[in-house]
């Protein structure tokens, strides 16, 4: 069996190419269904959410 390599951290930005408004979007509803279900438990969590779904907005409007 031969070595397999990888790239580490080699990634593509979801900014660019086809679907990545719907794909920005899905992950924009999640954060907010999650937020939502965290309401009043964990507030470190939820303040993570509400970061995720501010920068998640921000680039939706400047891709749209």
């Amino acid at each position: 069996m031969g070595n397999q390599y990888c790239k580490v951290g080699a990634t593509t930005p979801i900014t660019s190419g086809t679907g990545a408004a719907a794909a920005l979007e899905r992950r924009y509803h999640n954060f907010l269904e999650r937020a939502a279900n965290l309401a009043g438990m964990d507030s470190r969590m939820g303040d993570f959410f509400e970061a995720k779904i501010k920068g998640l907005k921000k680039t939706l409007e400047a891709l749209v």
